[in-house]
Order: structure tokens, then C-alpha cells, then sequence
């Protein structure tokens, strides 16, 4: 029989929480922001709730399988998901629904957090879906691990209640961050104001912020997805321009992000070989 502590010992990891693969997903139309109102109205009526589901499905499972691929184990070793959304309440919650329709074993374990964002026009976001496989002590040989957490942090800026009411208004938020050129920087862009002033206030290269400004130029603000799709960006272009590591040749990094509160949430990354 086993012991209590060899019980809990099993449901514990020894290792540091890895980012082992990345996919990623957009629907394939787009819409003139010009053509917008009436893509709008028309969109909004009775009969749009069932394409709008069927574009989640699509663009979810795609990025998710294209993550499990990468990865190259079985979604059966899948224990958790972790899902997050701007879209509005379904029932049965959209964790479920992306489970179900990935096939992924009955007992994972799912948890859904969803955006303060979800009531706002979509004029201001684009869509996007990403996917990441986090493990821990990756298989040598098997799987290629991208980027270590070391580290996750998430502050409060008292007196900033009216610092974000969509967009972000100029503020010295970005003082709670420490200049630092010699690590590499995966910023949430939001709009290219907010990309300006973390590149003035922290002092930054303009090179620093070169994969938050071409994922933000390419497909626009997709909320928390964004992040994602930029430390692939940076990943994909230190491999291809035959830097060391992952992190554009640099071994440590900061991600971080802003939220209504406002709040600045903050992950320390250490990166791995880009080849």
C-alpha cells in the first residue's frame, strides 16, 4: 500500500514550471475598420450566436493542437487546463467545451478565467487564440523547452482606479519596473502609445521592444493572447537569426502586462538554447 507521504510526494513537481511549446490561431477573415459599423450591426442581431461559436471552436482547438504537436507527447499526459477568455458566460463553461472538443481525458482538471474586457466593443480587439504546454524537467531527446518561469508577481498601483478605461492613458505607471537593457523585454503592446512610453521610461533600445511592436502591427491588441503570440515571434526570430537562446540571445527576461485596477502583473523568464 502506499504511504501518505509517498501519496503526496506524487502529486508534487520537483522541477521548475517550463513553457515547453507555443501554437497559436486567428480566423481567417478580417474587417476593414472603415466597414466596421455595419459588420457590427449586422453581426449583433439573433442569428450571429452560432458562427461566433463555431469561430471559438476553430480557433481554440487549432491553437491548442498545434501546441500539442510541438510538444510532441500525448494529450493524454495532459492533467490541467487553464483557460482564458474575453468572450461573454456560455454554459457549459468554454473550458469544458475546448476539452470536450480536443478529446482531452475526462479527469483534467479545468480552470477558466475571464476577461474584464468581455462587454467592450470589439472594434478595439482583434481575435487571436494561443496555446502553451507548461510541464516540468523536459525529456531529453523528446521535448524542446522554450522559456523557464522562474517567477510571477502582480501589483497594485494605489490611486490608479481611473487608470484604465479601455486604452491607457499616460501615466508613470512603468516606474515599478527597473531599466535593464541586457535582458529581453515580451510586453503586452495594447496600442503603440503604451509601447512608446514603456520604451522611454524604462530607457529601452528601440530593438528591446521589436516582437510587441510586429505582433501589435500584425494583428493588433488580442487581449491576454497577445503575450503569447509575442514570445513566439521572439523565440521563431532568435532561431532564424542564429542567436544563442530563445530570449534574442539573452539569458533572463521580463513579461509583463497591465489590467484594469490598475494592476501589473509581471513573469520572470529565463530562456533556452534557440537551436
Amino acid at each position: 500500500m502506499v504511504s501518505v507521504e509517498e501519496f503526496r510526494r506524487s502529486q508534487c513537481v520537483e522541477g521548475p514550471a517550463t513553457i515547453m511549446a507555443i501554437g497559436k490561431a486567428n480566423p481567417p477573415n478580417s474587417v476593414d475598420q472603415s466597414t466596421y459599423p455595419d459588420y457590427y450591426f449586422r453581426v449583433t442581431n439573433s442569428e450571429h450566436k452560432t458562427d461566433l461559436k463555431k469561430k471559438f471552436k476553430r480557433i481554440c482547438k487549432e491553437a491548442a493542437m498545434k501546441a500539442i504537436k510541438q510538444w510532441g507527447q500525448s494529450k493524454s499526459k495532459i492533467t490541467h487546463l487553464i483557460f482564458i477568455t474575453s468572450a461573454g458566460i456560455d454554459m457549459p463553461r468554454a473550458d469544458y467545451q475546448l476539452a470536450k472538443i480536443m478529446g482531452l481525458n475526462h479527469s483534467v482538471k479545468c480552470v477558466i478565467r475571464r476577461s474584464r474586457w468581455s462587454r467592450r466593443p470589439g472594434a478595439l480587439f482583434s481575435d487571436g487564440a494561443a496555446a502553451m504546454i507548461v510541464g516540468f524537467d523536459p525529456i531529453p531527446g523528446v521535448e524542446k523547452p522554450l522559456y523557464e518561469i522562474f517567477s510571477a508577481g502582480q501589483n497594485i498601483v494605489l490611486g490608479s482606479d481611473r487608470a484604465i478605461r479601455g486604452p491607457l492613458r499616460e501615466i508613470g505607471v512603468i516606474t515599478h519596473l527597473h531599466k535593464d537593457n541586457s535582458v529581453f523585454w515580451i510586453a503586452h503592446p495594447g496600442e503603440p502609445a503604451i509601447m512608446d512610453q514603456v520604451e522611454a521610461t524604462l530607457g529601452l533600445n528601440p530593438e528591446k521592444l521589436r516582437a510587441s511592436r510586429n505582433v501589435l502591427a500584425e494583428y493588433d491588441n488580442m487581449h491576454s493572447a497577445c503575450v503569447l503570440f509575442i514570445l513566439d515571434e521572439m523565440r521563431n526570430k532568435s532561431a532564424k537569426d542564429g542567436l544563442e537562446t530563445t530570449g534574442e540571445g539573452l539569458e533572463w527576461g521580463v513579461l509583463f502586462g497591465f489590467g484594469p485596477g490598475l494592476t501589473i502583473e509581471t513573469v520572470v523568464l529565463r530562456s533556452f538554447a534557440a537551436n
